[in-house]
């Protein structure tokens, strides 16, 4: 039953992958484009804090480290676009590691609070380092060429950003297979046993920093040749809190959980405004979008912090038990006993 979920799912996952740009509105593929994005973002962030339980609060940074990182080698250095993307990737992982070695010999709250420090220490040399960054101004992206084609507009970025996003997936599917994946589950659970019977706790840590960094690189990436313009802005504090919701509300320490909360948390947005339009249209609203949002997100993470800490991939694991007792029961187990 295992294997025929897995090719279902699999199909499924190829149809849309093929069929995708040709039947989705252009509003859909930009939600779909964004969503595939912040899916690799969020799917590196879970190794760290959902699987490895370590805090981070500097994830938007790093994802600015990438994208600057891509913009750089693209612009004035004039390497190809399909290298920028590892070597953004490579750069941000190298950038994490620094700071990962002295805020992983802390834990719990302080080790949030190091990690905070260097989204600030970050934000502060994408501002002032403007001989590389151009500060505020920021960096202006040409369209990317592949393979000959011009990578311009939705359609054209949905294999690449999906397909990456798909990989990046299977890469953490088959990570908790290994011998350094079931590394960073003990450490999660019980570091001082992990430690007891042979595992080098710092090592895996790093490990588990450098994986994520790198994700959170690629994602930079992808984001800024997506908007072709990186600025500052794009990687504030904000876009930290965004991500760990993403896989609190998706679901900690689950491979879907960085999926689904990066869906949700994309999608949440376009919800929010839409119903301030109408809302708004009977009772004055004094509250701005921005305002509005990061209260309804506040609220999501305590709703599902409260009723359901593991995120909405336990919910849909629920459902599809349910509805898998409700189609494949047999009939004489469904009827009532009289």
């Amino acid at each position: 039953m295992h294997k025929n979920k897995t090719v279902i799912g699999l199909g499924i996952a190829v149809i849309f992958y093929l069929l995708g740009p040709f039947v989705l509105s252009d509003y859909m593929l930009y939600l779909v484009n964004l969503a595939a994005i912040a899916t690799i973002g969020a799917v590196g962030l879970n190794i760290l804090t959902g699987y490895t339980g370590l805090i981070a609060m500097a994830n938007g940074a790093f994802i600015g480290v990438g994208a600057y990182t891509a913009a750089v080698l693209y612009t004035k250095l004039g390497v190809p676009f399909l290298l920028t993307i590892p070597i953004a990737g490579l750069m941000t992982a190298v950038i994490g590691m620094i700071f990962g070695i002295p805020a992983l010999r802390l834990r719990g709250f302080y080790l949030a609070m190091s990690t905070l420090a260097a989204q600030i220490l970050l934000m502060f040399i994408f501002n002032n380092w403007t001989s590389v960054t151009n500060g505020e101004r920021g960096i202006f992206l040409a369209p990317p060429n592949l393979f000959g084609f011009s990578l311009v507009g939705d359609k054209g970025f949905f294999f690449l950003t999906v397909g990456i996003a798909t990989l990046g997936m299977l890469f953490s599917y088959n990570l908790f297979k290994t011998d350094t994946g079931r590394a960073f589950i003990a450490i999660r659970d019980r570091d001082i046993a992990a430690n007891i019977i042979g595992v080098d706790i710092f090592k895996y840590k790093l490990i588990s920093f450098a994986i994520s960094s790198f994700y959170a690189g690629v994602a930079g990436a992808l984001f800024g040749f997506y908007m072709t313009y990186v600025s500052p802005e794009g990687f504030g504090l904000n876009v930290s809190i965004d991500y760990i919701a993403m896989i609190i509300v998706g679901g900690l320490g689950n491979l879907w959980g960085g999926l689904l909360g990066a869906i949700f948390v994309v999608i949440l947005p376009e919800f929010v405004d839409k119903g301030i339009e109408i809302v708004g249209q009977f009772i004055p609203m004094e509250y701005t979008f921005a305002a509005f949002r990061q209260l309804v997100f506040g609220l999501m993470i305590i709703v599902f912090l409260v009723w359901e800490p593991k995120g909405l991939a336990e919910i849909f694991r629920r459902l599809f038990c349910w509805l898998k007792a409700k189609i494949f029961s047999p009939k004489s187990e469904m009827e009532p006993q009289v």
